[in-house]
């Protein structure tokens, strides 16, 4: 919560500011889905404002992530169920038979299935025009600065290759993408957004040039 707060503050109005600053107040004295409430709000206040036109685009990308988690899902359903006394032998081979699965099940996947062209100008659009140069500066050096060490595939429905190598979305970025489903997650390698599985770390789709 921090986080979100200390990325809002760098780009809201004074009066912003300082109605933020009542709000964390509030926090503190709330009960939790008070306080869940007040960040919602917040949360609001950052999003970017979106056309009707981008709103269908949205919605399309929306169904796109659907369907995969649907496969997904079936996928996972038919992996080996794992006991709270399971050994570490009986995870990993839980967790490459899901993998492989998934793998099998995308086997004709390619760049642009989810983030179609649509989809891929709203980003770029979107995180250019709601960034001030400073802003945009400043995440790049987020970005750009941790740079992995290791080669990443440019491949769609190839693994990550170390999940600890990852660059963590600066908050107020991740305000301004289209919201995913808990089963995936957005990563940056470079100027590229990747959009990962979040359990199996599969490269499920890219776009290039994205940095804002």
């Amino acid at each position: 919560m921090i986080a979100i707060f200390a990325g809002m503050n760098q780009r809201l109005s004074p009066f912003a500011v300082a109605a933020t600053a009542v709000a964390v107040a509030c926090l503190i004295t709330t009960s939790v889905s008070g306080q869940q409430k007040v960040v919602d709000q917040i949360a609001r206040a950052e999003q970017p404002v979106v056309s009707p036109a981008d709103q269908q685009t949205i919605k399309r990308f929306d169904q796109r992530l659907k369907q995969y988690v649907k496969v997904r899902d079936r996928v996972k359903a038919k992996a080996p169920k794992l006991a709270k006394d399971s050994t570490p032998e009986q995870i990993q081979a839980a967790e490459t038979a899901f993998v492989s699965g998934l793998r099998a099940s995308r086997a004709g996947a390619r760049p642009g299935d989810l983030f179609s062209s649509d989809i891929a100008q709203y980003i770029r659009a979107t995180l250019k025009r709601e960034f001030t140069p400073t802003e945009k500066k400043e995440i790049k050096q987020v970005i750009l600065e941790k740079e992995t060490d290791i080669a990443v595939p440019l491949k769609v429905n190839y693994p990550y290759p170390d999940p600890k190598e990852f660059v963590e979305m600066p908050a107020t970025l991740l305000l301004k993408l289209p919201p995913l489903p808990k089963q995936l997650k957005y990563r940056y390698v470079g100027h590229t957004l990747m959009l990962l599985d979040t359990d199996s770390n599969l490269i499920i789709d890219y776009m290039l040039n994205a940095i804002p």
